[in-house]
């Protein structure tokens, strides 16, 4: 008997920021992009529930949240503010279990299966975890506790906020069976079309679909959503570490048509993420590149190299190639970003018979060196070269 429970903070920046401020407590808050009066770039990182009334949700254009609600309180948000209160919360849930698996800076899987006796019942034990949180941080957590990890992320998002749900493995079909199919993880959004058009609606008529007929329509993921359809999800909460990819983006205050600057502002972006990178000792093997156009069409173009690297000049060279396939310079560019992702740890002791662009000892000396120079002087102290 398995007890996964699924934690997710409600609205976590806006909340917090409702915390710190009274003036905000009850009001409309949206944390984002500078609106600009609704002429503002840039997305919504996240609303509260007051906000979300109006119909304003996490990366919606600011500029329409603005239009729905002017009144609202904008800010730009503090991330390191974030992140410390993340790490409290996590720091929390360790006192219950060390089975954690961070899914975000705000949500995380936990199996309470072995350790849920110290502290009472399961659901006792999820009570404790909610008021423990409320206690040392003043925020509010939506909790869901079932079998497997897929029922408990759905139970955890059904009450939201303050939200408490449990579902146990008498009555999981049950609760299931009833909701829209699109709950389910691996249901996006061209899977429903292709379900809709064959009258599956809910979980429920799914399950009750011939496997092999899903398996024609879908592919693998056939097998996969009817699985979870029927409740089968045998995968365990994996400690991993929360980070999984470092990027960065940039919104251009007036859409761009000048391939150098794009260019430019590529270079800027390959520089922040690989001393990021280096400062958190990681190497990563799949470049990212994220463009917007004017007309809110978005694009991501990746390549995964044969060897996990943190130099500007890979992390430059493979998003520049994948951004001229759009052929920059005839379409007005509103957005573009770089994301790595497949991150390893840099190992303490290199192996010195790589026979790849993953180790140089020259250029870590470099890099190390340049990165004390902006340590000291600040970022604009160096500039790369393209």
């Amino acid at each position: 008997m398995r007890f996964i429970v699924h934690i997710d903070m409600d609205a976590f920046f806006a909340a917090v920021e409702q915390r710190d401020n009274p003036l905000y407590r009850g009001k409309p808050v949206v944390v984002g992009a500078d609106p600009k009066g609704g002429t503002g770039r840039g997305v919504v990182a996240a609303c509260s529930y007051e906000a979300r009334k109006f119909g304003i949700h996490s990366a919606m254009p600011i500029s329409f949240a603005f239009r729905r609600c002017p009144q609202a309180v904008y800010l730009r948000g503090n991330m390191k503010k974030y992140v410390r209160e993340s790490h409290k919360i996590f720091k929390i849930l360790e006192s219950f279990t060390p089975d954690i698996e961070p899914i975000s800076i705000d949500e995380g899987f936990l199996d309470i299966s072995s350790s849920y006796h110290l502290f009472g019942t399961p659901v006792e034990t999820c009570r404790k975890i909610k008021d423990t949180i409320k206690q040392k941080t003043g925020l509010t957590a939506s909790i869901g506790m079932a079998p497997n990890k897929m029922t408990a992320k759905i139970a955890s998002d059904l009450e939201k906020p303050d939200g408490f749900v449990i579902v146990s493995q008498e009555k999981m079909l049950h609760f299931l069976y009833p909701l829209p199919v699109e709950k389910l993880w691996g249901v996006g959004k061209r899977t429903l079309e292709l379900l809709k058009k064959r009258g599956i609606k809910t979980i429920g008529d799914l399950a009750c679909c011939d496997v092999n007929e899903l398996r024609q329509l879908l592919g693998k993921n056939g097998v996969h959503v009817w699985k979870l359809a029927n409740g089968i999800d045998p995968r365990d909460v994996d400690a991993v570490e929360m980070v999984k990819s470092i990027g960065h983006e940039h919104t251009f205050e007036k859409d761009a048509l000048d391939v150098q600057a794009i260019e430019d502002t590529l270079m800027l972006l390959s520089e922040k993420i690989s001393r990021r990178m280096r400062k958190k000792g990681y190497k990563g093997r799949t470049i990212s590149l994220k463009i917007r156009f004017s007309d809110f069409k978005t694009f991501t173009r990746a390549v995964t190299l044969d060897y996990p690297t943190n130099f500007v000049e890979d992390l430059y060279k493979n998003a520049l190639t994948k951004a001229k396939s759009f052929k920059l310079g005839k379409e007005p560019v509103r957005l573009i970003g770089i994301q790595v992702s497949k991150l390893e740890k840099e190992p303490q002791q290199p192996d010195l018979f790589q026979q790849n662009g993953s180790y140089s000892p020259k250029k870590e000396k470099l890099y190390t060196a340049l990165d004390e120079i902006k340590d000291k002087y600040g970022e604009d102290a160096i500039k790369h070269r393209k």
